[in-house]
């Protein structure tokens, strides 16, 4: 069985694997976007309406913090919408129309307010659709070949995020040189995010087919509702599944967290905006090379031990962030961050994927993401309210590193209960 799993592993990308892998690379420009140029854009916006920089931390910290309490409501419900014959896809295109028109109209307002409110709407239908997509994982892909699927996708989409964010970067520093206004400048930086996005979409929405579902039962939504009710009540006999989403609760606060706002962080520490845009750019392009690369030794090594290695890691990288100061100190986090983001993201997502049940994947996933999700919005929230309390930046970064630290006892404790079931 070992050697079968070995093979099939070294076997290159089906077709259904490829345009899987893209969307990947379509979602992380907008990843990218929202984490790198639109927190700068918006205290610019934030600080003509004289916003002061710790209010400014903390609207952006509050409007990242909404979001996750939206997704995480609808997740699990839609999720098992999403389990019923055919639906994964139509929900799939719902949530990422819904993410680029919200995109699209970012480009068109200049009231700090309504720029908000606009990226929530965004922000929105990119994380509801992740939840659909990541559910197809099990589609699309055996288990033996989940953890290389998953690290190739986030590999790619690390890498591939960097063309839009180049050429974004290069529209709105060089805007003056180009003749345009910023306010223009943005508009075309958003409107190239959305052709990428929408480009890297439509092939798996040719391809996709839902292989695993569940039968219709009831009503539609009563259904889903009934069918979440006896997943729960599983879960808390099912030890490894839920240990794990505790630990995913935990650890990813600080993945999240720092994806949200570092740029943020970065402004409100006075840094130079164009220091950490290229310095998040780094960030990206070495996440490619080690997003492979766990996934390589996942190959030699159990994915479990991975984790836990990249779990520590942010351990001390939110613990290193406490103490940043200077552009310098700045570039070593991106650096770090990038050796270790894509493998904790991508071997999460696949050893999630080998405990659940296949058929049901999008409601296991849409509660994976309450847990992300609920990390996000703790972490997000407690930067933001510690912030505006103390006044202090420092100490709002001070909340991320206990939490993780938390993650990684439950996440071993998944793995011990995962042992005793001979589960993997």
């Amino acid at each position: 069985m070992e050697q079968n799993d070995q093979q099939a592993q070294k076997q290159p990308l089906s077709r259904s694997e490829r345009v899987w892998v893209l969307y990947d690379v379509g979602n992380s420009a907008f990843t990218l976007l929202i984490s790198t140029i639109l927190p700068i854009y918006f205290n610019g916006l934030a600080g003509a309406a004289g916003l002061t920089s710790a209010q400014y931390l903390a609207f952006w910290g509050y409007a990242a913090s909404f979001v996750t309490v939206v997704v995480a409501l609808l997740g699990p419900t839609l999720g098992a919408v999403a389990d019923l014959p055919g639906m994964k896809k139509r929900l799939f295109i719902l949530c990422v129309a819904v993410g680029i028109a919200g995109c699209s109209l970012m480009g068109l307002v200049q009231s700090w307010m309504w720029f908000l409110g606009f990226f929530i709407l965004a922000k929105i239908g990119y994380s509801a659709s992740l939840v659909f997509y990541d559910s197809m994982l099990t589609d699309i892909t055996t288990p033996a070949r989940m953890d290389k699927v998953s690290s190739v996708g986030y590999a790619l989409g690390y890498g591939g995020s960097c063309i839009p964010f180049v050429l974004s970067l290069g529209i709105v520093l060089g805007y003056e040189a180009l003749g345009l206004t910023l306010n223009t400048a943005m508009l075309l930086a958003f409107l190239l995010n959305v052709v990428w996005w929408l480009c890297c979409t439509l092939p798996l929405l040719r391809r996709y087919r839902q292989r695993y579902s569940v039968p219709p039962h009831g009503q539609l939504v009563h259904g889903a509702f009934q069918r979440l009710a006896e997943t729960l009540r599983e879960i808390r006999g099912n030890k490894q599944v839920l240990w794990f989403l505790i630990a995913f609760f935990l650890y990813i606060d600080g993945v999240y967290t720092i994806i949200d706002m570092a740029t943020a962080y970065g402004q409100a520490l006075g840094l130079d905006s164009t220091g950490l845009l290229l310095a998040l750019l780094v960030t990206q392009i070495v996440a490619f090379p080690f997003a492979l690369l766990f996934g390589q030794l996942a190959r030699r090594v159990e994915s479990s031990l991975l984790v836990s290695v990249c779990i520590l890691a942010y351990v001390g990288i939110a613990a290193y962030a406490i103490f940043l100061r200077t552009q310098a100190q700045f570039w070593v986090l991106a650096v770090c961050v990038g050796m270790f983001q894509g493998g904790i993201q991508s071997l999460s997502r696949s050893y999630f994927g080998k405990i659940i049940p296949p058929e049901r994947s999008g409601e296991y996933y849409g509660l994976l993401d309450i847990c992300g999700k609920g990390a996000s919005f703790v972490g997000t929230f407690l930067v933001s309210l510690m912030t505006q309390l103390s006044g202090s930046t420092s100490v709002g970064v001070m909340v991320i590193a206990p939490l993780i630290l938390l993650g990684f006892f439950a996440f071993r404790r998944a793995v011990a209960q995962g042992r005793a079931a001979g589960q993997p």
